[in-house]
């Protein structure tokens, strides 16, 4: 099937081919050759396996593969956070030994991580400067001058004076890549850099990218969002269960050709939308204000329903609210004012506010919930995946000795259906990846056929054909009648999926559109405010 993949898609290049669509080459030489990278976790999982890679200045590559392909592993070793069990390394010819991040510094390569690396009270200029052990390295005034050289170069929007609890997200992000141009870096690795970010900041990232890029920088993007893959790179290389696949020009492919190079198989990229059946009003959230543990203002003021056989989408900036919604709805999240209703078939109402999961369920409310924390709140990660099923249906036994039949049955359903990679499922949680964990705890969620279903971010880290059999499974609970409600960072995919879209700002809502009609532009407005009063 490897062998097949790759024969189907006519625009694989081999390694040091020049670009003939955008992007240009600057030197056919690669700045970086790694060859035969093997990495193998605990001495079984291997990670990476003979892997062959080249990147060149000035390119943006693109580095695709399902959940566990090995993509992360591969940048994590060649910006010395691991250490390959095998295999070689060269930096513009020379072999190296990159033993540390410190090291890869020292190579000119950096890492821009999904999770940022800063300090919150210190100013944009001190996380930039910290740790800098050259002279003057601490003569903010003169590192602020030389931070805005970088940003007038390339595009950059930091204030340096700014502290980081004061900045979003993509201010954060942005001064991360400033930190690693202001230490030299010439090679930056970027793991997901889009997944937090609106429409309006991603395209402002991409035109510094490329700006970058013409500068003769050579990026390197990790990200599952085929369409930015088209919009941004300039090659595309493919990793499949750990091992090189093959690679190709971006301009000359489609995105069904990188899917099926990724899966070994052709998916279908379509998201199917049936309008819903017979709605009817199954939870009405009123007034809804909640307040974190530090008493910070979370939600305020928030009202909407959810409709049985529809898919809710909630989109929003990361931190405007959502995971306090889900939580308070499921009964997790203690709320200051307003109400929860559940609205029973016979038009009669529950109110939810005041009670935890296990009262939710004595009234009859079929609800299941998908945290955004898959090992803090989802799952225990030391337990295997027949335990984990357990925890859903062990308190409904009338003896004291819990039923393992039927976990077990089902764990094995879950890894069947939703391929989930792992030796056996007595095999601990943790021991799988991002992925795997999220499709266990989707699997689990979904098959208590609930009347209710909650999802934070059910996709996320998922490869394109996992994410697809997700989307199936959520549309299923939709024709049973089910009310979903659906948070998530992919605006794409809540346009093509969702029946209506909530958008929160700072804990409002700002607006209630259809996602029939509405657009990435007009969402992404609604985040930032810029889309005037909620409808």
């Amino acid at each position: 099937m490897l062998a097949n993949a790759t024969e189907s898609i006519p625009s694989v290049a081999p390694i040091g081919f020049e670009f003939t669509g955008k992007g240009t080459m600057a030197d056919k030489q690669p700045v970086v050759r790694m060859r035969d990278i093997t990495k193998a976790f605990a001495g079984k999982v291997v990670a990476n396996s003979h892997v062959n890679l080249d990147i060149y200045r000035g390119e943006i590559l693109a580095l695709l593969g399902e959940n566990g392909s090995g993509k992360t592993t591969l940048m994590n070793m060649l910006s010395g956070i691991y250490f390959p069990d095998s295999g070689s390394i060269e930096i513009d010819g020379k072999p190296v030994v990159i033993s540390s991040p410190k090291v890869a510094f020292d190579h000119g390569i950096g890492m821009i991580h999904q999770h940022f690396k800063l300090v919150n009270v210190f100013t944009a200029a001190e996380n930039i400067v910290l740790g800098l052990k050259e002279k003057g390295a601490f003569d903010l005034q003169a590192a602020s001058e030389r931070i805005r050289q970088i940003c007038d170069a390339y595009g950059f929007d930091v204030d340096p004076n700014q502290k980081v609890y004061d900045m979003s997200v993509s201010q954060k992000q942005t001064v991360e890549i400033v930190k690693m141009l202001y230490r030299g870096a010439e090679i930056l690795i970027l793991d997901e850099p889009t997944a937090v970010l609106t429409p309006q900041e991603t395209d402002k990232l991409f035109a510094v990218l490329r700006n970058m890029r013409d500068d003769g920088k050579a990026i390197i993007i990790i990200t599952h969002k085929l369409h930015e893959v088209q919009d941004i790179s300039d090659r595309v290389v493919v990793l499949r269960k750990g091992e090189y696949v093959g690679e190709m020009i971006t301009a000359e492919s489609t995105t069904e050709e990188m899917t099926t190079m990724m899966v070994g198989h052709q998916v279908e990229l379509n998201i199917d939308r049936p309008r819903p059946v017979n709605p009817k009003r199954r939870v009405r959230v009123h007034g809804l204000t909640v307040r974190n543990s530090e008493g910070i203002l979370k939600l305020d003021n928030v009202s909407f329903s959810m409709y049985s056989g529809e898919i809710l989408g909630v989109a929003g900036i990361s931190g405007s609210g959502q995971k306090e919604l889900l939580e308070a709805i499921a009964g997790l999240q203690p709320v200051e004012i307003g109400s929860i209703e559940y609205v029973k078939d016979d038009g009669s109402i529950d109110q939810l506010i005041g009670k935890d999961p296990l009262e939710i369920a004595e009234l009859g409310v079929a609800l299941s919930f998908v945290p955004e924390d898959r090992l803090g709140m989802g799952l225990v990660a030391s337990m295997d995946l027949t335990d984990n099923m357990m925890l859903r249906s062990f308190r409904r036994g009338s003896s004291p000795f819990t039923d393992r039949k039927a976990p077990k049955e089902l764990a094995e359903k879950v890894v069947e259906e939703l391929e989930v990679n792992t030796n056996s499922i007595e095999t601990p949680v943790r021991r799988l990846s991002g992925g795997n964990v999220q499709k266990v705890l989707v699997g689990r969620e979904i098959s208590s056929s609930p009347t209710v279903l909650l999802t934070a971010y059910a996709v996320r880290g998922l490869d394109v054909n996992s994410s697809y059999m997700i989307y199936d499974l959520i549309n299923k609970q939709k024709a049973n009648g089910t009310a979903v409600l659906f948070v998530g960072e992919d605006l794409d995919v809540l346009l093509e999926l969702c029946d209506r879209i909530l958008v929160l700002c700072g804990g409002k809502v700002s607006g209630i559109v259809d996602g029939r009609y509405t657009s990435k532009n007009e969402v992404g407005m609604l985040m930032t405010k810029l889309g005037g009063e909620a409808r």
